[in-house]
């Protein structure tokens, strides 16, 4: 399946990428900021979670990374992790707060990422997985960045949420659905998702030896 690139296919992923950086830098802080890092170490944790997952991508793929070519990304993370890291200090939140813009995060990454391949003129399987990969990749960077397991690798349907939901997107698009309302109705599928396994604790099944 391929897309061509239009005025309200490329709006579509614009608007889409902007609210993905903006709650994934978020929770990037609110991670961060759990761990007691400084303003600096807050920003720089927040700006690898928003923007690392579509740079990510854009390497893959060998095309311009979305926030080098457009500047309003990186001032959208920054100004979205300095905001953060001041409401902090004004709102109580629980440590577990954070997995609610990261689920959003989730969400939205991962539909920015399946309609940025689908438009470059990657298959349709390979566009699901690319949406899982930017979708998960600044979680990772976040979590590694401070000094924590990664959430992928140890929350419920973590990257099964995103791949289910990728292909759900692209089904929407296969049935001729418009390209915005399938990302909603998608992007929110996903997200309603993760935070049923979040509260509900569902997992796959792990790996174990045989005793």
């Amino acid at each position: 399946m391929e897309l061509h690139p239009n005025p309200t296919l490329l709006d579509t992923l614009y608007w889409i990428t902007l609210l993905a950086v903006v709650v994934s830098t978020a929770s990037g802080v609110l991670k961060a900021g759990f761990r007691q890092f400084d303003l600096f170490g807050v920003i720089i944790i927040g700006l690898a979670t928003g923007l690392g997952g579509g740079a990510m991508r854009d390497v893959l793929l060998d095309r311009p990374v979305f926030w080098v070519a457009n500047q309003a990304f990186f001032i959208a993370s920054l100004a979205s992790a300095i905001g953060m890291f001041i409401a902090a200090r004004h709102i109580r939140m629980s440590p577990k707060f954070f997995l609610i813009p990261d689920a959003a995060g989730l969400a939205t990454f991962a539909i920015a990422g399946t309609l940025a391949t689908l438009m470059w003129g990657a298959p349709w399987l390979i566009a699901s997985f690319m949406g899982v990969m930017t979708g998960i990749m600044g979680g990772i960077f976040r979590d590694v960045l401070s000094d924590d397991t990664p959430v992928v690798f140890q929350s419920p349907l973590y990257a099964t949420v995103s791949w289910a939901g990728s292909l759900c997107f692209i089904g929407l698009l296969y049935l001729h659905a418009d390209a915005t309302l399938a990302a909603i109705v998608a992007g929110i599928a996903m997200f309603v998702a993760r935070l049923l396994a979040i509260r509900h604790n569902i997992t796959l099944p792990k790996f174990r030896f045989k005793t």
